[in-house]
């Protein structure tokens, strides 16, 4: 019954405009009041002071104010959503100084909802003053014509405050005596609007899109709105952060500051404040000028469809990317939208509904054609849809807020660890009806077991569910009347890639589906035999894998996009003809397997010809395959409305005439051929829309030219942007005439693997063609030659467009140039933008063509084969430092094992260089001289030092308290790595600021002079000897954690590490160390320990202090043989990590923690294999990966 009822208020909303019409009944004034906006408009200010809007307000006050607009009338929208502060940034501009000056008539007039010609003209003329006496007249022409003649040589500004509808029409009408000649230029139209479609209609420049405030100044607002101008007294902390907290949910909106300001200040007490915060009170004020009722005016007025199509976007998440097929898909399946009647597609009528709501101000445009919703929007959408449709978060719903109406749910998983869920989703089970579920859609991932079956106990009598989205990792993620689902239209499953779960066999029993959404799904491709069976699907949205496994496919006549059809010989229900029925097919199609093609009667039966949507055709051979049957191809001719065509490996003498001769493809925008050898090839200059050609493996194409590219006319590759030539073994040139206008649009050149290739257009020129002095290529962005080596290029860039540019010598990418080899063909003159350079050698390139490159910011030499050829003494340096006043990061790395003489390096002062690291500078020298080391680097952030033996041989070693330190305290990450000299850690006892320290194979490192404080900010701890055995007791990783443990002197707080890594794990686990770290440490990982082989007591009770651990590994552990046993009480651990430590013979008998997610065994004995697989069964949750260790013949 209610659904009967819900269908004929749909058909009445659908006919009531009609009906209206025929009684002549003004809909608009016998609109509910809600609808009924009210004037709020004034010139005077709302609010004294404009908060963090003062740059945009000062562009637009110039905008106003300057020469910009020297026409006689210009009109700018000021655009953004209900209580963004339009009205008050108006009101802004109209009372400024600068614009009192500039303008001698200005009026201000609200709009609202209705827009009346008559009514807005006779109150701006109100506004006017006039010369001399006129008569009261409510007659347009007379009422427009004294406007124009008040406003004559006068330069006026007119605000329309608040436009809620206007059509064209209406428009041009009402701006008729404002678009006067006699006007003085400069005169200006104002218009705001909440709707992007208004500011379409109206503009004449660009609008003011006003947008939230920014997160700073919407916080300072916020507190003016709740303590007034007057900074709050100190003795408010606890209030200022609560409050803080509330803002932070508000999204910068200036109403929703002054909506929940308002509430505040009713009392200042700690619980007043923390009830709204958790409570969101703001969300159910009343009044016009709270921020719901605000933005509720305008659902309201939307048309009915349009309230539907938004009210149920409340069941996605906040900030989800609202895509058009998706949410078309979505509204189909629960019946507010019907598309069988309709010719247009899904993603059509998705897509126009998002761009209504869009220009409706309820949406806005994200990033690659996605849609977004405004947090106070969705806000919105969850109110007006409260009946209907509930939207949890699973880690601060309540049940009790959930309305016992609701027909359609939505979870957000965004936690496993959720202590009140379960206990909710309980209270929830018995309060609402489960099996009068419409909609049920899990957003998420959830691993735990426990978490699992509660939601197969929650919905476990869920009987009429039209759409389903849910995450299973096993057959056991799914409801547990999973089979009775016979109703559904819309299925969408996720699943991780490590699971090895396939579609469930009951899938092919929904008679109904319409939707199958297997996208996320990550594990098997492998499908009921019977899934032909959905004969309803529409889309089947997945990988191209699912697709080419569907037999029988000719069925799914209702099918439009299927991205794969494998065509095979001795299986039935994968012959080509199987396709024939698929008259709906459209999007991208690639029909592989055709060598199995017996006739070209078979050919015709796929009846490509009359898929008129499909847009991406590919037509594939095996390499194997010879014929010379020219039929087949030829009744494989697809429908001209094609855009995209790939050909590989046809082995016929000669392509088809509707390619090659008579061209039925004209609508081509993209052409791939691979692997044939025909006699003729297509006419590429004839296929006018043509933008992307990709030649591969093309047998006996020698130049690439006018000769060979069919008719030249005057549209010949105007569109043309890629070109492509891959594995062209007789290619050797590509010429091109006179014909430079050819491809202007050209972007993109990639040439590989083109042995005798010696010649492209530009090759023998310096950049231009001889003839009429024009750029060959002028838009070219991208060029890319590789196994090329005939091929002669001049000088590049040749143009500022070329921003990529990839040879064999050099890689060259906007800021970032590699040199591989000495470049000759190499413009350093047009390299202003590079601000990193690598170079294989220093010899490859001039300190005179260095020089050029001003910008430079990184430098890295990799294997310079002497140090000598790239100076490090204080005077080289001085002028490096000088060439390129911004360069941060110095990064040396030689290979001179065979030179002995020793090179110096020095460094003179810099304000820049943040980084330095030396690779293997065997025979460098850090010398005192002139203060030495490192002090002149006074933005030193970053030392890496790896196998530079004696770098620091000459520097003065004396007693702990009196060394000198060789690096500025205020460095942040120092790592050496391979250092083979003796040193004490005396000289960085001055590195109190260290968030970062690695000792990775430094074995000689001594413990004199430590000074803990060092390790007081370390987030980063490395220390680890890789190279020891078991002979080995030494353990600089041991002595500095015994010295940390040993010292009693820390300030309170320290010890912020959140990695570890030591080759020692009894140093770690004592219970001086453990306790530092139990509030911080994330990752832990035990490598290279050849001593532990099992915990003691104490080390198992001080493992058990790590409560914030998420990760533990043990790597290169070779004598372990047991892991932890109170492994399971590690409650926040979900990775557990085991490599190369071969003894360890089985898991912890009592079990594993229910937060793992990961456990990855490398080099495990048979048994831990074994237990490993069991696992697999028994914890599902768990993604277990174990492999065995290799054999030793």
């Amino acid at each position: 019954m209610s659904n009967k009822i819900k269908q004929l208020i749909q058909d009445m909303h659908s006919i009531c405009p009609h009906i209206s019409d025929l009684l002549k009944v003004n809909t608009k004034s016998s609109m509910p009041n809600s609808l009924e906006r009210p004037l709020i408009g004034s010139t005077i200010r709302s609010q004294e002071k404009l908060y963090g809007r003062s740059t945009i307000f000062e562009q637009t006050i110039n905008r106003m104010t300057s020469d910009t607009f020297h026409g006689n009338l210009s009109i700018i929208p000021i655009v953004g959503p209900g209580g963004i502060g339009k009205t008050t940034f108006t009101q802004h501009l109209y009372n400024d100084k600068r614009t009192e000056e500039h303008f001698t008539v200005r009026v201000w007039v609200c709009v609202s909802t209705n827009f009346d010609v008559l009514k807005l003209t006779k109150e701006i003329r109100s506004c006017i003053p006039a010369d001399e006496k006129e008569d009261e007249t409510d007659n347009l022409d007379q009422l427009q014509k004294s406007i124009a003649k008040r406003l004559k040589s006068k330069r006026f500004l007119i605000i329309l405050d608040d436009i809620w509808q206007c059509s064209e029409d209406k428009w041009v009408n009402f701006l008729a005596p404002f678009a006067i000649r006699e006007a003085e230029n400069g005169s200006m139209v104002i218009v705001t609007t909440r709707f992007p479609s208004i500011a379409d209609t109206v503009k004449t420049t660009n609008p003011v899109n006003l947008e939230g405030l920014e997160p700073g100044e919407f916080w300072v607002f916020f507190q003016a709105c709740v303590f007034g101008e007057v900074i709050a007294e100190p003795d408010k902390q606890e209030l200022i952060d609560i409050a803080r907290q509330i803002a932070d949910k508000l999204k910068c909106s200036p109403l929703a500051a002054k909506t929940v300001g308002r509430l505040l200040k009713k009392r200042f007490s700690r619980e007043h404040w923390t009830h709204i915060l958790e409570k969101k009170d703001w969300l159910n004020q009343t009044n016009g000028d709270d921020i719901m009722p605000a933005l509720k005016i305008s659902y309201d007025y939307l048309p009915f469809h349009l309230q539907k199509c938004f009210s149920y976007c409340a069941l996605f998440p906040e900030d989800y990317k609202l895509d058009s097929l998706e949410i078309g898909r979505f509204w189909v399946s629960i019946g507010i939208i019907d598309s069988s009647g309709q010719n247009d597609k899904i993603e059509d009528i998705g897509s126009k509904l998002l761009d209504e709501l869009l220009d409706n101000g309820f949406l806005m445009k994200g990033d690659d054609n996605y849609y977004v919703m405004h947090d106070l929007m969705h806000d919105l959408a969850q109110s007006v849809s409260s009946k209907e449709c509930a939207y949890i978060n699973c880690s601060s719903f309540r049940a009790h807020d959930i309305s016992l109406s609701i027909r359609h749910l939505s979870i957000l998983m965004q936690n496993d660890r959720v202590e009140t869920f379960e206990e909710e989703m309980d209270k929830l089970k018995s309060s609402i009806d489960i099996g009068n579920l419409r909609s049920l859609m899990i957003f998420g991932e959830y691993r735990r077991a426990s978490l699992v079956n509660l939601l197969k106990d929650t919905f476990m009598e869920m009987k009429g569910l039209r759409v389903l989205f849910i995450y299973m990792n096993s057959l056991n993620s799914l409801p547990h009347n999973f089979s009775k689902l016979i109703h559904l239209r819309y299925l969408k499953l996720k699943s991780p890639g490590y699971s090895k779960v396939c579609l469930p066999r009951v899938v092919s029993r929904f008679y109904h589906l319409q939707f199958l959404d297997l996208e996320h799904f990550r594990s098997s491709c492998d499908l009921p035999k019977d899934i032909s069976s959905l004969v309803n699907l529409r889309h089947f949205v997945a990988r191209k894998e699912f697709h080419i496994n569907i037999p029988e496919v000719e069925k799914m006549k209702f099918l439009q996009e299927l991205k794969g059809f494998h065509v095979k010989k001795e299986s039935v229900g994968f012959e080509l003809r199987e396709l024939g029925q698929l008259v709906q097919l459209g999007g991208k199609l690639s029909i592989q397997g055709l060598e199995n093609v017996r006739s070209g009667k078979e050919a015709d039966e796929a009846r490509l010809i009359a898929k008129r949507d499909l847009i991406k055709l590919g037509l594939v051979w095996s390499g194997e395959y010879q014929s010379t049957a020219d039929d087949i191809i030829a009744n494989l001719q697809p429908h001209s409305n094609v855009r995209a065509l790939c050909i590989v490996n046809h082995g016929g003498p000669t392509g088809p005439d509707w390619l090659c001769r008579n061209i039925h493809m004209k609508n081509l925008e993209t052409l791939h051929l691979e692997g044939v050898s025909w006699s003729t090839l297509p006419p590429f200059g004839q296929i006018h829309h043509l933008r992307k050609l990709k030649l591969k493996n093309i047998v006996g194409l020698c130049q690439f030219g006018p000769d060979f590219i069919g008719g030249i006319t005057e549209k010949s590759f105007t569109q043309l942007k890629e070109v492509q030539f891959d594995d062209m073994p007789e290619l050797v040139e590509w010429v091109g005439g006179a014909n430079t206008h050819l491809f202007s649009k050209l972007e993109r050149i990639r040439c590989s693997n083109c042995p005798k290739l010696a010649a492209l257009p530009f090759s023998t020129s310096s950049g231009s063609s001889t003839q009429d002095n024009v750029i060959w290529f002028p838009s070219l962005c991208y060029l890319l030659t590789e196994k090329c080596p005939k091929l002669s290029l001049p000088p590049l860039p040749h143009t500022r467009m070329l921003s990529f540019y990839q040879t064999d010598s050099l890689h060259y990418r906007g800021r970032y140039l590699f040199i591989y080899r000495r470049p000759s063909e190499l413009a350093f003159h047009d390299l202003g933008e590079v601000e990193s350079l690598i170079i294989n050698d220093a010899s490859l390139i001039s300190f005179t063509d260095l020089q050029k490159l001003h910008p430079l910011r990184r430098i890295k030499v990799r294997r310079s084969l002497d140090l000598s050829k790239f100076p490090l003494t204080r005077k080289s340096l001085s002028n490096l430092f000088k060439c390129f006043p911004s360069l941060s990061h110095l990064y040396v790395s030689a290979s001179n094992e065979h030179h002995d003489e020793e090179v110096v390096l020095q460094f003179p002062p810099s304000s820049s260089l943040r980084e330095v690291h030396l690779h293997r500078c065997k025979n460098l020298i850090l010398t005192m001289e002139d203060g030495g080391g490192f002090h002149g680097l006074l933005s030193l952030e970053s030392v890496k030092i790896h196998d530079c033996g004696k770098l620091l041989s000459r520097w003065p070693m004396a007693e702990a308290a009196q060394i000198i330190n060789p690096f500025p305290p205020h460095v942040k990450e120092l790592c050496f790595q391979e250092e083979p000299s003796t040193l004490p850690m005396a000289l960085f006892s001055n590195l109190t600021s260290l968030t970062k320290l690695q000792l990775w194979d430094c074995k000689n490192f001594t413990m004199d002079g430590f000074n803990p404080l060092i390790t007081s900010n370390l987030e980063h701890l490395e220390v680890y000897n890789s190279r020891g055995d078991e002979t080995d007791p030494y353990s600089v990783a041991a002595d500095l954690l015994a010295e940390v443990a040993r010292t009693k002197t820390m300030p309170a707080g320290s010890f912020q590490l959140v990695y570890l890594v030591v080759d020692s794990i009894s140093a770690v686990l004592v219970a001086p160390i453990c306790t530092r770290l139990s509030a911080t440490l994330r990752e832990l990982h035990f490598c290279y320990d050849w001593r532990a082989k099992s915990l003691t007591e104490e080390q198992e009770q001080a493992l058990q202090q790590l409560t914030s651990l998420q990760w533990l590994s043990f790597d290169f552990c070779r004598a372990v043989l047991s892991l932890p046993e109170g492994l399971h009480c590690l409650s926040s651990l979900e990775i557990l990590h085991i490599y190369e430590s071969p003894r360890i013979g089985s898991l912890p008998k009592k079990g594993l923690p229910d937060s793992l997610q990961y456990l990855y065994i490398n080099a495990c004995c048979a048994e831990l294999y074994e237990e490993c697989q069991k696992l697999r069964g028994t914890r599902p949750d768990i993604n277990v990966a174990a492999h065995l260790l290799p054999r030793q013949d």
